[in-house]
């Protein structure tokens, strides 16, 4: 697969959001995020983990995007199908980019929309921000979900890349017995898969989590613990890897040394629960439709939070699998299915899978798990 994408895929992007910003009376829209950013250009880079510069993108009613960018971009936005790229020498705290940015949008005209919904944030300080609004002397509102729209309906190539991730990830699960057992630390476990992961091709893997214990696992967001993996625990590692700027996001479940007591029949259950919402998530369907699927397999009530998501270019974007979500599934909308299950003593069990939504029925992208819990 080719790194990156055509310019007809970035042209229909900034087409599509271009007949939207025309309906809603928009003049240009502001996108100060990586994800934002990289959307409408194709600027990938790592460097956006320095936070003391900030990017800008000018999206315009009409013609082709205009970069707002510190110099140190000007080489590898260039690449890109980008070809008005305006720079300043970041970061120049006294006017960081403010007079520039505010200039290139008085010449574009607004109303100037910004993303104001869920998921969404202003990278860069608020007082400049405000300079902006000044010095432009225009209108500036929300841009009416636009961006969010076109992200969470994503095109053939994006669905290759989530899928290229997927495959990747499936290959690296396949390898864990080589890397975790009894008397192995947990955050050894950790470090071995990341590597796995690059070796089996990711770019990346911004995103680990997991855990293990007796019967189930309490937490699975903090950092990995140096105890030891003992026999009859449950090992669940959950990865966010990335190829080509894609994400994948699922998690598998082993037994340590032996399948311990009701683990065999959660794993199980959790697994029918996935395939529950697999046999409703068509076109039409909507988010909550896919969460009381899952929710009537493993009983959880609304205070279970969410049982899966959007994802694509980040680890979670869009729609929650909720119980309250009404967000109608279309064809090319990428998902993660995520039904936990409680265990005695405050513990759990959880399992992801990663879909696609097509025309008829959905497509897996991640490898699908068995009933079965695999033994290490």
């Amino acid at each position: 697969m080719n790194r990156g994408f055509d310019r007809a895929e970035y042209e229909t992007r900034t087409a599509r959001a271009q007949l939207l910003m025309d309906r809603a009376g928009l003049g240009a829209l502001l996108l100060t995020t990586e994800a934002d950013v990289r959307y409408f250009t194709g600027f990938l880079t790592r460097f956006w983990e320095s936070p003391s510069r900030p990017w800008f993108l000018v999206v315009p009613r009409e013609g082709p995007p205009r970069a707002v960018i510190p110099s140190i971009g000007a080489a590898p936005m260039g690449r890109t199908w980008i070809e008005d790229i305006r720079t300043w020498p970041a970061p120049t705290p006294e006017d960081d980019g403010v007079s520039l940015l505010a200039q290139t949008l008085a010449e574009v005209g607004g109303p100037v929309g910004v993303p104001m919904g869920f998921e969404t944030h202003l990278r860069m300080p608020l007082a400049d921000f405000a300079r902006v609004r000044d010095l432009a002397g225009l209108v500036f509102t929300g841009e009416a979900g636009i961006v969010a729209r076109l992200r969470a309906v994503k095109s053939p190539a994006e669905i290759a890349r989530i899928g290229t991730a997927c495959a990747i990830a499936g290959r690296a699960f396949d390898r864990v017995p080589e890397i975790a057992g009894a008397g192995r630390p947990l955050a050894q476990v950790f470090r071995d898969f990341q590597r796995l992961l690059l070796e089996e091709g990711a770019d990346w893997v911004p995103y680990l989590a997991g855990g293990a214990g007796q019967g189930g696992y309490a937490d699975v967001i903090s950092p990995a613990s140096e105890r030891p993996l003992r026999a009859g625990d449950v090992l669940m590692l959950d990865t966010g890897a990335v190829y080509d700027g894609y994400f994948c996001d699922f998690d598998r479940n082993f037994a340590v040394g032996h399948v311990g007591n009701g683990i065999a029949e959660a794993h199980a259950r959790l697994v029918e629960a996935t395939q529950a919402a697999m046999e409703l998530a068509r076109p039409g369907a909507r988010a909550c439709d896919l969460w009381r699927a899952m929710s009537a397999v493993v009983g959880a009530g609304e205070t279970a939070g969410r049982l899966g998501h959007g994802l694509g270019m980040q680890l979670t974007e869009g729609m929650s699998l909720t119980a309250r979500d009404q967000t109608v599934l279309e064809p090319g909308m990428v998902i993660t299915l995520e039904p936990g299950i409680d265990r005695p003593g405050g513990l759990g069990m959880v399992h992801e899978e990663n879909i696609v939504i097509t025309d008829g029925a959905p497509r897996a992208l991640s490898p699908l798990a068995g009933p079965d819990i695999p033994l290490i």
